[in-house]
């Protein structure tokens, strides 16, 4: 059950970020994935991707038909969706597989170009979006449901959306964008008492930044 802190305590005995609600593959992702760094280009291209594409719906949602967007959007391998033309557009608004959503197809592959851009200039897109993380100490030492429930949008996602519009990117929008700076883990967001919430510390404390 959910308590005053946003915790759901599962039948592990783990207490969780409530938002996963106990469905076993949002759990999984929870535990597995939400919050944990993240350096690989493809990922992270997928992940913004996906939360464009979340827009309106729910995470689960989008997480239940994961496997069909990677099967549809070649893997989201960054070069090969950028060559995606008019026919793989058609081809995609008929796949009941997906969100089929022509704006949000066509951006995913408007995306993928300017991400080439954006690689050819910074080396990686993980060296790029990296650039954003909010300086540690800026963050709060304790995360209770209140505080997060404040930080739909921070500095730092209104400042990397900018940037990302600017060179042409769509369907980044600040809060879209902080969203994608959770799961990646830019920011720790896991509740003060989530077992996962010393884990992701673990791992971002090992984590290399990319160059």
């Amino acid at each position: 059950m959910e308590d005053e802190s946003g915790l759901i305590t599962g039948d592990d005995g783990r207490a969780r970020c409530f938002w996963q609600g106990g469905a076993p593959e949002y759990a999984d992702y929870h535990d597995r994935e939400w919050g944990y760094p993240v350096d690989d280009d493809t990922r992270l291209f997928e992940k913004i991707c996906l939360e464009g594409f979340q827009s309106g719906l729910s995470w689960l949602t989008i997480l239940r038909k994961r496997d069909n967007f990677r099967s549809a959007f070649a893997g989201f391998d960054i070069p090969s969706v950028a060559a995606f033309g008019d026919s793989d557009v058609e081809r995609l608004v008929q796949d009941k597989g997906i969100v089929r959503h022509r704006g949000k197809i066509e951006s995913t592959i408007n995306n993928a170009r300017r991400a080439l851009d954006l690689i050819e200039e910074k080396g990686s897109l993980a060296a790029y979006v990296w650039s954003f993380e909010p300086d540690p100490a800026s963050r709060p030492a304790h995360l209770d449901w209140a505080m997060l429930r404040t930080m739909a949008k921070t500095p730092e996602s209104i400042a990397l959306s900018k940037d990302l519009k600017k060179r042409g990117w769509s369907f980044v929008g600040p809060t879209t964008v902080y969203a994608f700076m959770q799961a990646m883990g830019l920011v720790n967001d896991h509740l003060d008492g989530c077992f996962c919430r010393a884990q992701a510390a673990k791992a971002r404390a090992a984590f290399a930044l990319p160059h």
